[in-house]
C-alpha cells in the first residue's frame, strides 16, 4: 500500500498567526496516546494534556507495540503517533479509522499538506517533516579549516582530520543501533548509491552493486565512531553531541533543537547543520524524507474518537508551535524555521531530492530483514556478499508468508 508523497514545500512557507488559547474545551473522555519519545512528541502531548484526561505514553519502541495495541478490541490507545515508515501495519490490519468527518468537524486550522490520504480517505494528520541530515561542530570545523561535508568522501576526510587533531573522543556518531536504526542507515546509503529495494514483481533487489557500496561506505565510517556503535540510537547520538564527545553525525532534524538546550547541552551555539551528504556524484543526498503525525484507532467508540481527535487538534495548534518552535520542522501554522532547520530544508529541497521513505508492505518486510541480518557484517561474521544474500533470503521468506510472492 502506497502513501502519497507529502508536499514538503508548505513546511517552509508557514507564517506566524495569533496564538490560540491553551485548550478551548474541557475534555471529560479518557484519551490514551502512544507515540515516539522525542521532543516534538513531548510538546504535542503536553499541549493535549492541557485539555484534561489525557495519558501520553512516549516510547521509542512504539513501532513494535502499536500493531497489537491497536488490534485489541477495544484498542489500548485512542491516538497513535506514526510516520510514513510506521503507519503501514496499521493500515494493512485496518486498525485505524478514516478521519474525513472529524477533519470536517474540528480540522478548520489544518493545511492541505497535513492531510495524509490513502485511497482517497484522510487516514492521518501530519504535524512535522523529518529527515536525517548532517550536523557538525561548527567551532571545530572552523578551527581546523574544514568545510561542511557535501559528500561521504568529504565526511571521511573531515573525520580523519578531526581524529588527528584529537579534539573530541570520536569524530563521528551514527544511529547504527542493531535492528531498525541500523537498517535505516543502510537504507539511506543504499538509496544514495541509486539502489532499488525490490523489483516490480516484489522480488528483492538489494544484492547489487549499490548494496555492496553502501556496506563498504558504512564500514569505513565506523572506523571513526565509538566502538559500541551497534547500541547507538538517536538519543545516544544526541547525547554524544550534547556532551561534546563527537564532531558530526547524520542525525534526525527533530534532534536539532536539543543541541541548543542549555539545560542539557554543553555545545549551545556550536552545532551547525547542512544537507545530508551525497554518496555518489549526481545522486540525491543519501537520506529519506519523512512525516510524523497522528492516527485515531478504529476499535474505540465514536464518542472516544471524537474526543481523541479534538484533543489532538488542540495539541497541534499555533500556541504549541510558538512555544516549541525549535523542536521540529512543523507543518502547523505558526512555524518559523530557525538555523538548526536549515540542514533539513537544504536536504529536502536538493536537486535531485531524496525520496520519501517507501510506505509499502514490501518495504516493511525489507526493513525488518535488513535489520535482522546486518549485524553479522559489522561484527565480522559475514562478508558483504553473504549479508546481502541473507537479507534477500529473509525478505523472500517473509514476503511469501505475507502473500506478496508465490
Amino acid at each position: 500500500m502506497l502513501i502519497r508523497k507529502l508536499a514538503l514545500a508548505g513546511a517552509f512557507a508557514l507564517s506566524a498567526t495569533t496564538a490560540m488559547a491553551a485548550c478551548s474545551f474541557e475534555n471529560d473522555v479518557e484519551v490514551k496516546t502512544l507515540s515516539a519519545g522525542f521532543e516534538a512528541w513531548k510538546a504535542v502531548t503536553d499541549a493535549m494534556a492541557e485539555c484534561g484526561n489525557v495519558q501520553a505514553e512516549l516510547d521509542q519502541e512504539f513501532r513494535t507495540k502499536q500493531p497489537a495495541a491497536f488490534a485489541a478490541n477495544p484498542s489500548l490507545y485512542a491516538v497513535g503517533g506514526v510516520s510514513n515508515g510506521t503507519i503501514t501495519p496499521l493500515l494493512n490490519e485496518g486498525t485505524i479509522r478514516p478521519l474525513d468527518d472529524l477533519v470536517e468537524k474540528y480540522g478548520q486550522n489544518l493545511s492541505p499538506n497535513q492531510l495524509i490520504r490513502v485511497d482517497g480517505q484522510v487516514m492521518a494528520i501530519a504535524m512535522m517533516v523529518n529527515t536525517q541530515h548532517m550536523m557538525y561542530r561548527s567551532d571545530i570545523f572552523e578551527e581546523l579549516g574544514l568545510d561542511a561535508p557535501v559528500t561521504y568522501d568529504d565526511v571521511l576526510d573531515a573525520a580523519a582530520a578531526i581524529q588527528e587533531a584529537g579534539v573530541v573522543d570520536y569524530p563521528l556518531g551514527a544511529t547504527m543501533q542493531s535492528g531498525w536504526n541500523l537498517a535505516q542507515d543502510f537504507n539511506n546509503m543504499f538509496l544514495g548509491y541509486g539502489g532499488t529495494f525490490y523489483n516490480e514483481d516484489s522480488t528483492p533487489a538489494v544484492n547489487s552493486e549499490a548494496g555492496l557500496k553502501a556496506l563498504e561506505t558504512m564500514k569505513a565510517l565506523t572506523e571513526y565512531m565509538d566502538p559500541e556503535y551497534l547500541i547507538s540510537d538517536s538519543t545516544y547520538v544526541q547525547q554524544q553531541f550534547q556532551q561534546g564527545k563527537i564532531a558530526m553525525a547524520n542525525l534526525w532534524g527533530s534532534r536539532g533543537g536539543a543541541m541548543d538546550d542549555p539545560a542539557e547541552s554543553q555545545v549551545v551555539g556550536k552545532v551547525g547543520s547542512s544537507a545530508a551528504p551525497i554518496a555518489e556524484e549526481g545522486n540525491a543526498p543519501a537520506t529519506t524524507l519523512w512525516w510524523d503525525g497522528i492516527v485515531i484507532a478504529k476499535n474505540i467508540t465514536d464518542e472516544e474518537a471524537d474526543a481523541a481527535f479534538r484533543v489532538a487538534m488542540e495539541g497541534l495548534d499555533s500556541e504549541m508551535v510558538q512555544a516549541n518552535n525549535g523542536a521540529a520542522i512543523w507543518l502547523v501554522s505558526g512555524y518559523e524555521p530557525n538555523d538548526m532547520a536549515m540542514g533539513a530544508i537544504a536536504t529536502a529541497t536538493a536537486d535531485p531530492a531524496p525520496v520519501s521513505y517507501p510506505s509499502t508492505s514490501q518495504m516493511g518486510l525489507m526493513h525488518t530483514a535488513i535489520g535482522n541480518e546486518l549485524d553479522a557484517f559489522f561484527t565480522g561474521g559475514r562478508s558483504a556478499e553473504e549479508t546481502l544474500a541473507a537479507i534477500e533470503e529473509s525478505y523472500t521468506s517473509a514476503a511469501k508468508e505475507a502473500g506478496l510472492l508465490q
